[in-house]
């Protein structure tokens, strides 16, 4: 995917089909993808603090669309991470025991630190490895 971001890739359609809040997102998170391609510096944006009207949440998933990448694990309940159609631009949703969305982020990152390993995994990992060899 291209790292460089055309302000072209982000226009939407204006007219009834743009509810008020869509083309403010998508600004606020194309100045997170300069953010994190000049300095490093990731953003989330939190959709369930957001005032949205009905079907804006859903027509800014529509807009960034899906890539490539999806995953679903349980840590603490469901988790779903799906890239979007923008390279270092991700939706994150959390739901309960009852599949319900309790949380649901837009993460500008590299990767979203829920996929990193974390330190104490890997050493884990490393110890059963070296058991599985001896």
């Amino acid at each position: 995917m291209n790292q460089a971001l055309n302000t072209e890739t982000l226009k939407v359609q204006g007219g009834e089909h743009l509810t008020y809040n869509v083309k403010p997102l998508l600004h606020e998170i194309r100045h997170g993808l300069a953010a994190l391609l000049q300095d490093g510096e990731q953003m989330v944006i939190d959709l369930r603090s957001m005032p949205l009207a009905p079907g804006e949440e859903q027509r800014l998933l529509d807009e960034l669309g899906q890539g490539e990448v999806y995953a679903r694990f349980n840590a603490l309940g469901p988790t779903e991470i799906i890239e979007t159609r923008f390279g270092g631009v991700w939706v994150v949703v959390h739901y309960n025991k009852n599949d319900e969305v309790i949380g649901k982020f837009i993460e500008v990152c590299y990767i979203p630190e829920l996929l990193r390993s974390q330190q104490e995994d890997i050493r884990r990992g490393l110890d059963l490895l070296q058991v599985q060899l001896a």
